[in-house]
């Protein structure tokens, strides 16, 4: 048995009012096929099976129509929705699934989608004066969305690498690297020092006594990185610290890239 859920609007797509449903069965009806009805673009039919596979519910099924029209291979992948008109509330009773429509299977749905036992009972509001109201909505989704594929690494030595800034007192607020590679990509080590502290980007930093340990993705987006407080400055120009010596300063970095995400359209 399925759960439904309640809405106020009718559907989109397609509403079939049944009259006089009990003589389905009595002249041995036990399937009823729609006229086609459009959406997303493409035809299809509403399927009412009295007695598909259990007789005690009824089963209720979409079906791509005019599938010649496509092209070889076809797919359609597809979000719809199954009502039942509550006509004592005025509210539709309805269902949802998403599947892959394709040659050689184009017809899903819901083979229990609601008892006879219950669609029968007058008091439920589905069947009134021996009439019903089913109906469909059919979402077609476009294929836009993209693939993304992540390559991690493992015990893959950290790139080493020491950098001795001479004239420190002289390079005003910022020093950069020249590019270097690591993991098949290039880099650009910088510091900058716009306040009481020394700003360092990337991220496994050391310089002398002082060190820090930092992981991040980079992106497109966010393609620059660091931390904005490595270093207070007057720490770091405090002879009796060490950090500068003769005017200049020496950086360590250990680097790893533990993985890479690689976007591409399906």
């Amino acid at each position: 048995v399925i759960a439904m859920e309640t809405r106020d609007a009718p559907p989109a797509h397609f509403l079939i009012k049944i009259e006089s449903f009990s003589l389905m069965q009595k002249n041995g009806i036990d399937k009823y096929e729609t006229h086609e009805f459009v959406a997303g673009e493409y035809k299809w039919k509403l399927i009412i099976y009295l007695n598909e596979k259990d007789c005690d519910y009824i089963s209720v099924h979409l079906s791509m129509s005019d599938s010649n029209s496509l092209p070889p291979n076809w797919e359609v992948n597809a979000v719809f929705n199954m009502f039942l008109l509550n006509q004592i509330s005025g509210n539709y009773h309805y269902s949802v699934r998403t599947r892959r429509f394709h040659g050689m299977k184009m017809e899903w749905g819901f083979s229990k989608f609601i008892s006879k036992k219950i669609l029968l009972d007058p008091s439920n509001g589905y069947l009134m004066n021996d009439n019903c109201v089913f109906g469909a909505e059919v979402f077609v989704l476009k294929r836009e969305a993209i693939t993304e594929n992540l390559s991690l690494e493992s015990c893959i030595a950290p790139y080493k690498r020491d950098w001795k800034i001479a004239n420190f007192s002289k390079l005003g607020h910022e020093w950069k690297s020249k590019e270097f590679s690591v993991g098949g990509h290039k880099w650009i080590r910088r510091i900058s020092w716009p306040t009481r502290f020394c700003v360092f980007g990337l991220y496994w930093l050391r310089d002398l006594y002082a060190f820090q340990k930092k992981t991040h993705w980079f992106s497109g987006s966010i393609n620059d990185w660091g931390t904005f407080s490595f270093v207070d400055l007057a720490t770091i120009n405090d002879p009796k610290k060490g950090f500068i010596v003769n005017d200049c300063c020496l950086l360590d970095i250990k680097m790893t890239v533990k993985g890479v995400a690689q976007v591409s359209p399906q």
